[in-house]
């Protein structure tokens, strides 16, 4: 199958590849759909006791009858709750999950938001050696390209009892109904309903550990904070003071121009086109929140911090800092961009022909006051709702975006940010109206003074011309755009009543 949902692209003659290498002095080998991760992850699905203690119960079955996790494979615990720690260990399952290695490895946000660490030296070179498509398995509510792991890419959602499952199988390539998970003590075939837990078990384990009192215990000292917490010297002013050479939380540019007259709305003119997509571009396409690659622009602008590799955490924990985040914009590993062959965060400066990592073009384009476009398909901005997927693009300097359709709350943070949405009319697309990403582009867009509904003619250097629906969907959202956003907005009525 193409690249997409439902394929990776693999060639006939590809599906059977296999690298063979060493771990922990022991050969393995690893194919294509094989588990390099396997996390029961995130705040939803380990809110809920009965599929927590099926899974503690999976892991007590499984080594019961002999099973054991491949030592290679990234396993880990991290409930969304503290109270989950105390009712397993009032039960005894917390001993299984240790002894299979799903120890807690931390709470909250963890693999599903892309925290689950570099995978070990000889798995991410048997990956890349036979260019595998890897499998993660997590209970978490989030699967995105590149957001996992920036080496897995077959990234499936499974309660957490299959969780456990599917790390004991070692690959997504199984059927449970008819073929074994591993073999026991003497053997035989072992399959999934042979450690699957019944009903009436895990209802009886939840009423006898899960208590009140644990709720009680563990929120009462959420508001007392930690020793380390309590210790921070906090200086008491009206107004935060800015440290300019944090890479933690900085000072943003959006209310550096700000004025109390509206801005003027300049047309677009000979504008680039900075990225041409397709369908199906998420948020996490957009705003990575996970892994910050050491060659990246930002890594580079880390490094040049003289933070090291091993301190750059991810974009998620950097978020308050707009110059991280304006070059983590657009760096997802898997984005696919018809500008360049390969998928990945680069694009090609069209005035210079030449192939760079987005940050660096739009910051190129941007120094040379060129505007910027962007051209996409259906579901712009589909996922997760994330801010910085609106604010990142407005940092690189794009001012309109072209697409077939978007995700609802991706469009309304697009004219937060004073960036206006278009879209083709039905039937049409870049492709169809031949379009390439190597025009520029021209649109008048009348002082800023549009109106619901209406159409503006896009004009392209190469002679295409088309209409296009503003999707400024209300007049509270013109006049969002007109002040430049939603937040100067906010900023000039609040000046307005005093």
């Amino acid at each position: 199958n193409k690249v997409g949902f439902k394929g990776f692209g693999l060639a006939e003659d590809k599906l059977n590849k296999e690298v063979k290498f060493k771990f922990e002095g022991n050969e393995h080998t690893i194919r294509h759909g094989d588990v390099v991760i396997a996390a029961i992850t995130s705040c939803t699905n380990t809110s809920n006791p009965g599929v927590m203690m099926a899974a503690g119960l999976v892991a007590r079955n499984a080594l019961a009858k002999g099973l054991k996790v491949k030592p290679y494979i990234k396993t880990s615990l991290s409930p969304g709750s503290g109270v989950v720690t105390e009712y397993f260990k009032q039960s005894g399952v917390n001993k299984f999950f240790d002894e299979l290695g799903f120890n807690i490895a931390g709470y909250g946000c963890m693999t599903c938001i892309g925290n689950s660490g570099d995978l070990s030296k000889e798995v991410s070179e048997a990956i890349q050696e036979g260019d595998l498509v890897a499998g993660a398995v997590l209970s978490g509510n989030r699967n995105f390209e590149g957001r996992v792991h920036p080496l897995t890419r077959a990234n499936y959602l499974a309660s957490p009892p299959l969780v456990v499952a599917y790390a004991l199988a070692g690959t997504l390539n199984i059927d449970f109904d008819t073929e074994p998970i591993g073999k026991d003590k003497e053997g035989k075939d072992v399959f999934l309903k042979d450690i699957w837990p019944n009903r009436s078990e895990v209802d009886k384990m939840v009423a006898e550990a899960l208590k009140p009192e644990m709720f009680k215990e563990v929120y009462g000292r959420i508001s007392k904070g930690t020793d380390r917490w309590n210790a921070l010297d906090a200086p008491k002013t009206k107004q935060y003071q800015w440290k300019e050479n944090s890479t933690y939380i900085h000072d943003p540019p959006f209310f550096k121009k700000t004025e109390l007259t509206l801005p003027e709305i300049k047309d677009i003119k000979d504008a680039y086109c900075l990225l041409n997509f397709g369908d199906s571009i998420t948020t996490d396409h957009i705003s990575p929140a996970g892994n910050i690659a050491k060659n990246s622009p930002a890594g580079r602008f880390l490094q040049q911090k003289g933070i090291e590799q091993k301190d750059f955490n991810t974009y998620g924990a950097r978020r308050g800092n707009d110059e991280i985040m304006a070059r983590g914009t657009f760096a997802n590993v898997r984005l696919i961009n018809k500008l360049v062959e390969k998928p990945g965060p680069q694009t090609v400066h069209i005035p210079s022909s030449t192939t760079m990592d987005i940050f660096d073009a739009a910051e190129k384009y941007q120094a040379d006051g060129q505007q910027l476009v962007v051209l996409a398909g259906k579901e712009y901005g589909s996922g997760s709702s994330r801010d910085w997927a609106a604010k990142g693009p407005y940092l690189q300097g794009i001012k309109v975006v072209v697409a077939q359709s978007y995700e609802r709350i991706h469009r309304s943070n697009l004219i937060g940010m004073g960036i206006l949405p278009l879209q083709f009319k039905e039937g049409e697309n870049a492709d169809s109206l031949g379009l390439k990403g190597t025009e520029t582009f021209n649109i008048a867009l009348n002082g800023g003074d549009l109106k619901v509904g209406q159409e503006l003619e896009v004009k392209a250097s190469s002679g295409v011309s088309f209409k296009a629906l503003v999707r400024l969907d209300t007049d509270v959202e013109i006049a969002y755009y007109k002040n430049g956003g939603i937040l100067n907005y906010v900023l000039r009525k609040l000046v307005q009543q005093k």
